[in-house]
């Protein structure tokens, strides 16, 4: 052993569920973007631009719907394989 002391980094992506999704379609880029748990219940992730407008994490879709198209909101059904694989990237990047 080198004698080094292991050195251990905390990692926070914003908005990460709605930046992954971006990531695979530009054009929701600055749109406020509403990511759904499990069969589309209830939010459970959103863009910069959809917590302005105030949408509460874990408000129901049901809820939200409604005025969805008049504000804009683009709804994106989770989808965990996809922010496992860019978590797994992102970390496995060698940070220097």
């Amino acid at each position: 052993m080198s004698g080094e002391r292991p050195q251990i980094a905390l990692v926070d992506c914003n908005s990460f569920y709605a930046s992954a999704e971006r990531v695979f379609d530009p054009t929701l880029e600055g749109r406020p973007v509403v990511v759904l748990s499990n069969n589309d219940g209830c939010a459970v992730a959103m863009s910069k631009e959809a917590k302005a407008l105030g949408i509460p994490m874990g408000e129901p879709w049901f809820k939200i719907e409604p005025e969805a198209a008049r504000l804009g909101i683009v709804a994106k059904s989770s989808n965990y394989e996809l922010y496992g694989d860019l978590s797994s990237r992102t970390m496995n990047h060698r940070m220097l």
